[in-house]
């Protein structure tokens, strides 16, 4: 098949047949685990021919790298339109970082949503510091307004969207004008949607990232990360990530290729009963809001109906009142959702959330607590007969 003619597939047809080369597969279905540390030459003349050149896709060390990753790589940039190409690694925290490390030096300022992730939130405020890198935070709906946080010490803007707690939807267009203005770098988290729902690179972002532990492996059992580059940002990615020894293994590779063959198909069941659950909790009167991109008084909904292709199964939702305790009374007497960290595997979850713990840039309130699903595979209404018990044991314990 032409690169044209793959170019026109559509995205449950990409996930499908995406990074299957036949020199990597050789007529086996899923790519096979190709394990190795030591890569043998047939002389020294060989080793050195291949040590000169670019090692991408070519057997080199186990560190650079075997079909078994290149594979799964090759098919997270088939699925970003005019993306170049992908590096793996071990966590998506992993990814974060190397990412931001890959653009900043010391003296460097580095935007920061104050919406970020907890453990990117820890990188800026941690080893960026130490390293006397300026990490700032600014509201996740600024938008077009960063401009004014823009210095020359500006080197990169990392977005996430929407916010793994509290959900607001940045308008990353807008962000991403401002940047490209002042030539500063944009990176953005895109684990929530991925690039089914939000192709990053097409979008203008220089670096989309994802924790393939959620979606991508689909069934909570691998840790993953991947860094997607648009043109022209590679090599510096494909640098810092050597020069840090960081590689992920080929049996984590194996599960995440596993994985992604189904991800249009999960990706759609989870987003799917996810805002079937999402709108029955907006008309429970235990429930003050619910905090999902699709739905319309969700910060930066505009935006989300703008940009975005669907959505996912992750959202959380504010409790009417009460206090940890009577959200501790929901929480552990759920039957069908975990208690757990991560999400986007087959399995529903649900964890108290507090964003008040760690913004600084904005102002989190809130009626009561809040509560963090994601909505797994399980059948629907099972689901919501589960929370509406637990709504029944907040609204006992809260009085």
């Amino acid at each position: 098949m032409s690169g044209e003619d793959k170019q026109n597939d559509r995205d449950a047809t990409k996930v499908v047949h995406a990074g299957r080369r036949p020199e990597w597969t050789q007529g086996i279905v899923n790519p096979p685990v190709w394990r190795a540390s030591t890569i043998l030459y047939d002389d020294i003349a060989e080793m050195r021919e291949r040590g000169s050149a670019d090692t991408h896709h070519k057997l080199y060390y186990g560190r650079r790298g075997t079909p078994t990753q290149w594979s799964l790589a090759d098919a997270l940039t088939e699925l970003e339109p005019g993306a170049q190409a992908t590096l793996l690694y071990p966590s998506g925290v992993s990814a974060i970082t190397t990412a931001l490390l890959a653009v900043l030096s010391p003296g460097d300022e580095v935007l920061l949503p104050d919406s970020s992730y907890e453990p990117t939130r820890a990188f800026g405020n941690g080893m960026l510091k130490r390293l006397g890198i300026t990490a700032t935070y600014y509201d996740p709906l600024i938008g077009a307004g960063i401009a004014a946080l823009c210095s020359a010490r500006t080197k990169a803007i990392l977005m996430e969207s929407p916010g793994s707690l509290s959900f607001e939807v940045q308008d990353v267009p807008a962000i991403v004008a401002v940047a490209k203005a002042r030539g500063i770098v944009t990176l953005l988290d895109n684990t929530w949607a991925g690039p089914l729902y939000f192709p990053a690179i097409e979008k203008g972002i220089d670096y989309t990232i994802l924790s393939c532990s959620k979606y991508v492996v689909g069934h909570s059992d691998v840790m993953l990360g991947s860094v997607t580059a648009a043109p022209g940002h590679y090599e510096k990615l494909r640098a810092t990530t050597y020069q840090l020894g960081l590689c992920a293994s080929p049996d984590d590779a194996y599960l995440g290729s596993r994985g992604l063959r189904t991800m249009d198909v999960r990706l759609r069941q989870s987003g799917a009963s996810g805002l079937r659950i999402a709108a029955w909790l907006k008309t429970r009167p235990e429930v003050a809001r619910v905090l999902h991109p699709a739905l319309p008084d969700c910060p930066g909904h505009d935006v989300f109906v703008r940009d975005f292709r669907g959505s996912a199964g992750l959202f959380s939702f504010v409790l009417n009142g009460g206090n940890d305790g009577a959200r501790t009374a929901l929480i552990d007497g759920l039957r069908h959702f975990g208690i757990g960290f991560s999400w986007g595997g087959y399995e529903s979850l649900a964890i108290p959330a507090d964003p008040q713990r760690i913004r600084t840039a904005s102002r989190w309130e809130a009626e009561g607590p809040m509560i963090r699903l994601y909505v797994g595979l399980e059948d629907t209404d099972d689901l919501i007969a589960d929370l509406e018990a637990g709504l029944a044991r907040f609204a006992a314990a809260r009085g």
